[in-house]
């Protein structure tokens, strides 16, 4: 019977450990599954919240995931990828937000092409059969490499090409140059997906550039003088760039440019006019009165004699060279006459 009692204590024990998947609340609780949140509205017990803090609060929270767990067990699931997964409805709690929510990752160039053309990707295997080498070789990886250049150890020269060239070389430039293509490609794609502005053309490479990117490229440069361009000599047969956007990427297309005329001469001229016409800062009339006035004082501080302004009028002027009067005296020869006006 100790046995048999023991067995019991021992099933019961751990039967404890499971709690049942009901749960009551005096107030039902409102759950959003769309964000995974339940508000529960139930007063705390003031008692068991004093006395046993921990587990009390250990045991609320399990009774409200239950219940948050009970509600996506009754959404509708879908199996995907041997996983069960529920598919969440919209949420109804508005949560407050620095930024707003991000939108769906736009297409690149070629999803957008593979897309409307109907290309579907095709998952590649990660192991070939390499018929030259006679074994299966990974399809990427530094293994794949290891096991391209153990295939390719010699190469064909052309006829065409120099028979000192090294093609090995030549192989390696190449796939650097298709990895710098992919890379400037894939910063396009990631400045096309955040609206940024961007120079559309710069010096690719003869081969990676097409005509018209070159033809705007040496726009471009030729405008990037501080004459805008003015006197930069033209090659012949050369064509302007023409199109959409062209004028926005020449530099300084936005400067004033007013200095700029047909002359360069007659634009010096213009500049040397300016700088001589222009009125002084300085009152030179007021300067030559502040100077006599600080004349006068000095000589009125060292004791010397001091000049008084005679009354300016009619009587004020000594005659000088003038006529004598009923024939009384003669004019003084020394004297010049003073010019005046003549009376008729």
């Amino acid at each position: 019977m100790d046995v048999v009692k023991e067995v019991l204590a021992k099933h019961q024990k751990e039967l404890e450990k499971y709690k049942p998947i009901t749960v009551e609340k005096h107030l039902e609780c409102r759950l959003d599954v769309g964000t995974l949140l339940i508000t529960d509205p139930n007063d705390f017990d003031d008692r068991e919240l004093r006395d046993n803090r921990e587990e009390y609060l250990t045991a609320l929270t399990r009774e409200n995931t239950q219940l948050l767990l009970n509600a996506i067990w009754e959404l509708p699931t879908e199996r995907v990828d041997e996983s069960i997964v529920a598919k969440l409805p919209e949420p109804t709690t508005v949560l407050p937000r620095l930024r707003k929510v991000p939108g769906p990752r736009p297409l690149t160039k070629w999803e957008k092409f593979a897309k409307e053309k109907g290309i579907t990707k095709k998952k590649r295997d990660k192991k070939t059969y390499d018929e030259t080498l006679d074994k299966w070789v990974p399809t990427y990886g530094f293994k794949h490499v290891e096991a391209e250049k153990s295939k390719d150890w010699v190469l064909e020269v052309p006829q065409n090409a120099d028979p000192n060239t090294d093609m090995f070389q030549k192989k390696i430039d190449l796939r650097n140059e298709k990895v710098a293509k992919n890379e400037i490609q894939r910063m396009k794609n990631i400045v096309r997906a955040r609206k940024v502005d961007m120079p559309r053309s710069g010096y690719l490479g003869p081969e990676a550039a097409s005509s018209s990117q070159l033809l705007t490229a040496v726009t471009v440069a030729k405008s990037s003088t501080a004459s805008v361009g003015k006197f930069q000599n033209k090659l012949p047969k050369e064509k302007e760039a023409r199109g959409l956007g062209i004028k926005e990427l020449i530099p300084g297309g936005k400067r004033k440019a007013s200095h700029i005329t047909s002359n360069e001469r007659e634009a010096n001229l213009d500049l040397i006019k300016s700088v001589l016409h222009k009125k002084p800062k300085l009152n030179v009339d007021k300067a030559i009165s502040m100077q006599k006035e600080e004349d006068r004082l000095a000589r009125e501080a060292e004791g010397g004699p001091v000049r008084k302004a005679k009354p300016k009028g009619k009587g004020s002027r000594k005659a000088v060279g003038k006529k004598p009067k009923g024939n009384h005296g003669q004019r003084a020869p020394a004297k010049k006459a003073q010019a005046g006006r003549k009376r008729r």
